[in-house]
């Protein structure tokens, strides 16, 4: 690393991993560096937050640079700031790209609704960047060094199209699970229109498979937390929403 991680206002997760958690509305990102290569996991919630992600990710690698994006999810404040991540390959669930296209107006609305400025909103929804790689199950990225990074495509729950990061364990560190907002830590999950209830506490499952006991899970808002929260999250959506096993 160029800098580290605290210097740049960033949480070291493990040697090659990081996150920063965003003001406003308190939305992770993430970066994991390889060799050559970095993957950004989604992209804060203006084009002048995307810019200042970015720049903050050229201060942090050394040999790398930002090569591809993961948008975990659709709303505003994960996937409007990835214009400012022109070049890069970007990735997300099937069917974001359609939800990317046909919900832009209401995609603006909604930011302006929660505070973003009608300007910026503006700006975002106009150059909103849709995937141009579709996750239907697990796709693995090769970010070089011998890091391989593993997007999971876990939904619906928190919207149709939940996409997951694993970044895998070593001996010095964990496994590192970027959940989007699957989990939620600093507030009770949010379940708007788009949710999907009767889905949620099965890809909380699946993402408890994937990452195992002793793996750092990374909500979409809020601390990391450990499987017990996540499992225990599972089971309050479980009740709040009816749903059975």
């Amino acid at each position: 690393m160029t800098v580290t991680w605290e210097e740049c206002g960033w949480e070291g997760l493990a040697p090659r991993v990081g996150r920063c958690r965003l003001p406003g509305w308190d939305c992770t990102v993430g970066l994991v560096a390889g060799d050559g290569a970095a993957l950004m996991i989604d992209a804060g919630s203006s084009l002048r937050e995307g810019v200042r992600l970015r720049g903050q990710a050229r201060e942090l690698l050394d040999s790398s640079r930002v090569t591809h994006l993961a948008l975990t999810h659709s709303h505003f404040d994960h996937v409007f700031g990835a214009s400012a991540f022109a070049g890069v390959e970007v990735f997300g669930a099937v069917g974001l790209d359609g939800v990317l296209t046909a919900e832009r107006d209401g995609l603006r609305a909604d930011a302006v609704r929660h505070g973003l400025p009608v300007e910026d909103a503006a700006e975002a929804a106009d150059l909103l960047v849709r995937p141009r790689h579709q996750v239907s199950g697990e796709w693995t990225l090769d970010l070089g060094g011998g890091l391989q990074v593993l997007l999971a495509n876990v939904g619906p729950g928190h919207t149709p199209h939940d996409l997951v990061v694993l970044v895998p364990g070593s001996s010095a560190a964990p496994e590192i699970v970027f959940c989007g907002d699957l989990v939620e830590e600093s507030g009770e999950p949010q379940a708007g229109p788009d949710a999907v209830p009767s889905h949620w506490p099965a890809a909380l499952d699946r993402l408890l498979e994937l990452g195992g006991e002793d793996a750092l899970y990374v909500p979409g808002h809020g601390a990391v937390v450990d499987a017990a929260f996540v499992r225990a999250q599972r089971d309050a959506l479980a009740h709040r929403f009816g749903v059975s096993g």
